[in-house]
């Protein structure tokens, strides 16, 4: 017999479970929240940097999705005002890494 969803799951955005899958796709969903996490992989950047590196996306999106990044854990503003990856946000983009490298080779063999 299948098990019922917990009816004290909090609810998410997408989501009327609130199972933590759905809650952090529809996180990634976001615009500019997947670039965001990409540009800050290697190293910390401050605002106006990160703003460079996404292509001059709108300072009041950008703002919005850092802010959600940095609630759910992912993102944080360092003593030195630039933006970096929490722990969990370095996990998360190490779970990206195998899609990059399917991505390189689809690209190549489809000419995308």
């Amino acid at each position: 017999m299948a098990k019922r969803a917990d009816t004290k799951a909090r609810s998410v955005r997408g989501s009327r479970t609130g199972r933590p899958i759905m809650a952090l796709l529809d996180l990634l969903g976001r615009r500019w929240s997947l670039r965001i996490l990409w540009e800050l992989r290697d190293e910390p950047l401050t605002s106006r940097a990160l703003r460079t590196a996404c292509d001059e996306a709108s300072p009041t999106v950008l703002q919005a999705r850092l802010t959600e990044l940095r609630e759910a854990g992912f993102v944080e503003l360092g003593d030195a005002g630039g933006y970096a990856l929490t722990a969990s946000g370095r996990e998360l983009c190490e779970t990206f890494m195998p899609l990059h490298r399917f991505a390189e080779r689809w690209r190549s063999k489809s000419g995308a």
